[in-house]
C-alpha cells in the first residue's frame, strides 16, 4: 500500500519541479468556486472565473490524511509537523538509528513550502495546498482524539500531556493557515460517507467538529475519502 499510495521526497521533488516547469501555478480551492444563491432560493455552488498571470495554468494541491498515523511511525515517516525556530514549519521524526530529526527536507508539506520560497511565481496568490484532515488518531501528528485521553493510555505514556498535545496541533495548524494552507475535513474516522447511514454520517461528521474543528477554527470543505460522491444519496 505504501508503494501504491505514497512518493518518496526524490520522486515529490521531480514532481514540484515538473508542474513548475509546465507553468502550472498554485490556486486556492477556495477560490476555485463559491457559494451563492440560485433562483430557488437554495444555496448553489457557481464556478468563478480565476485571473491567472498570462501563459499559466491553475493547480491545486491537495494532501489526502495529513495526519501521520500510527502504522506511518515504524515505517520510516515524519512523525508529526512542528514550528521550527525560524518560526517555519518543519518535520520531526526519528531516524531508523533512533536520533531525533527536525528537517524542512524530509515531509511534503515543508518541502512545498521551501519550494515556493525559492520560487515565488509558482504561487502568485499566497496559496500552497489543501490539508484533508481525519480525527480518529489525531491530526498532524499529534494524537488528539479523546481516546487517547485515558489512564490507560497515560499510564502507557507517562510523557503524554493531552492538553498540550492539543494546543501543540492548535499552533502549528494556524501557522500553517498564515503560511497560505487550507485546512479540509477528510471525515472524522475516513468513512466512505456516501454508503453509510445517516446516523453514521451525523455521528462522524459531530466527531469532527468537536475533536478536529475546535483546533482547526471553522471549515467550509469537505473532501471525501475514497473519492465517494453523496450526491444521489441524499
Amino acid at each position: 500500500g505504501i508503494d501504491d499510495y505514497m512518493v518518496t521526497v526524490d520522486e515529490y521533488n521531480k514532481i514540484l519541479q515538473s508542474v513548475y516547469d509546465k507553468g502550472y501555478v498554485l490556486v486556492d480551492i477556495g477560490d476555485v468556486w463559491s457559494q451563492t444563491t440560485g433562483e430557488d432560493g437554495q444555496p448553489k455552488m457557481v464556478r468563478n472565473t480565476l485571473y491567472l498571470p498570462e501563459g499559466k495554468k491553475p493547480l491545486i494541491l491537495s494532501y489526502d490524511d495529513t495526519n501521520y498515523y500510527e502504522y506511518m511511525l515504524a515505517n520510516g515517516f515524519t512523525y508529526k509537523l512542528l514550528i521550527g525556530e525560524d518560526g517555519k514549519i518543519a518535520s520531526w521524526g526519528k531516524a531508523p538509528q533512533g536520533n531525533e530529526v527536525t528537517s524542512r527536507d524530509l515531509d511534503a508539506i515543508p518541502i512545498l513550502d521551501e519550494f515556493v520560497e525559492e520560487h515565488l511565481d509558482v504561487s502568485p496568490f499566497g496559496a500552497k495546498g489543501c490539508l484533508r484532515l481525519t480525527g480518529y488518531q489525531g491530526i498532524l501528528g499529534y494524537r488528539t482524539d479523546s481516546a487517547y485521553n485515558t489512564d490507560e493510555y497515560k499510564a502507557e505514556h507517562p510523557d503524554f500531556n493531552f492538553e498540550e498535545e492539543r494546543a501543540n496541533a492548535a499552533k502549528v495548524v494556524q501557522c500553517l493557515r498564515d503560511d497560505g494552507f487550507e485546512i479540509a475535513s477528510h471525515s472524522w474516522g475516513h468513512r466512505n460517507m456516501g454508503t453509510i447511514s445517516m446516523d453514521k454520517f451525523r455521528e462522524d461528521t459531530d466527531k469532527w467538529a468537536n475533536e478536529v474543528e475546535t483546533l482547526t477554527g471553522p471549515c467550509d470543505i469537505i473532501l471525501f475519502p475514497f473519492g465517494s460522491d453523496i450526491g444521489d444519496w441524499h
